[in-house]
């Protein structure tokens, strides 16, 4: 079985848009560069910056409760900090993310943006090397490009694999192959390895198409119905570093 990474992405700010790369480096026990590297609270959070600690998703806004987020088109500026948003085709706000101006520039569009659904005013939060990922470990996450193909048949509809908002997406594995990976330590590439931890249960998020923004699928309950369980995709820690790019071979 020859299986090989498809595409990589990150997502600079949760909840956001995503960034496809064509190479990224892993490093041990982090994330892919840049991954949730900003969130965007609703409402008083609790979110210390000088120790920053995991937070259940519900106190960022997030698009399992506000999927118009979704209509956004984001672009991050690595080297700048620097983060542009599109709402309906026109650039709507853009700040440099390390300085207090370019916060609130952003801070207003999501006070505008979000006013029904929030619980407070909206802050653009970061800490040092730290992640705001759903679960409280570094990880990177993988989706098998065949088990959303199983999904669409279940469904009777194009599934957008986006949906899933997963760093890789690999081809080659057969639909569900990734469940049996638990334990396992994968390679990519030449050198990077990554130990497969646990399933990744889906949310309401993966109900919203990444387009348009509209709750238009029942994921969570497909999948339970057509395949009793709720997971799809796998996270896993990065244990040896590497370079990986589109296109590398994967070996378990």
């Amino acid at each position: 079985m020859t299986s090989s990474v498809r595409a990589i992405f990150r997502y600079p700010v949760k909840g956001l848009s995503p960034q496809c790369l064509e190479r990224t480096r892993l490093s041990v026990g982090q994330t892919v560069p840049a991954d949730r590297l900003y969130a965007i609270e609703n409402g008083p959070s609790g979110f210390d910056p000088a120790a920053p600690a995991y937070f259940p998703k519900q106190r960022f806004l997030m698009l399992m409760r506000n999927e118009r987020l979704a209509a956004l088109r984001t672009d991050y500026n690595e080297d700048r900090h620097t983060l542009v948003i599109t709402a309906g085709g026109v650039e709507a706000a853009r700040g440099d993310l390390r300085t207090p101006d370019g916060r609130a520039a952003i801070e207003q569009f999501f006070a505008a943006y979000c006013a029904k659904e929030l619980r407070g005013p909206p802050k653009v939060l970061y800490g040092q090397n730290h992640s705001f990922s759903d679960v409280a470990k570094k990880v990177v996450s993988i989706i098998n490009l065949a088990s959303v193909a199983a999904v669409e048949t279940a469904v009777g509809a194009a599934v957008n694999p986006l949906r899933f908002r997963a760093n890789l997406y690999v081809e080659g594995w057969p639909a569900w192959h990734e469940f049996d990976l638990v334990g396992r330590t994968l390679t990519i590439g030449k050198t990077a390895r990554l130990k497969v931890v646990k399933r990744i249960e889906r949310c309401a998020a993966t109900d919203v198409d990444p387009d348009t923004g509209i709750r238009d699928l029942t994921i969570p309950r497909t999948l339970l119905q057509n395949f009793d369980h709720t997971d799809c995709g796998i996270y896993a820690e990065v244990v040896t570093a590497g370079d990986i790019t589109t296109g590398d071979t994967i070996a378990s």
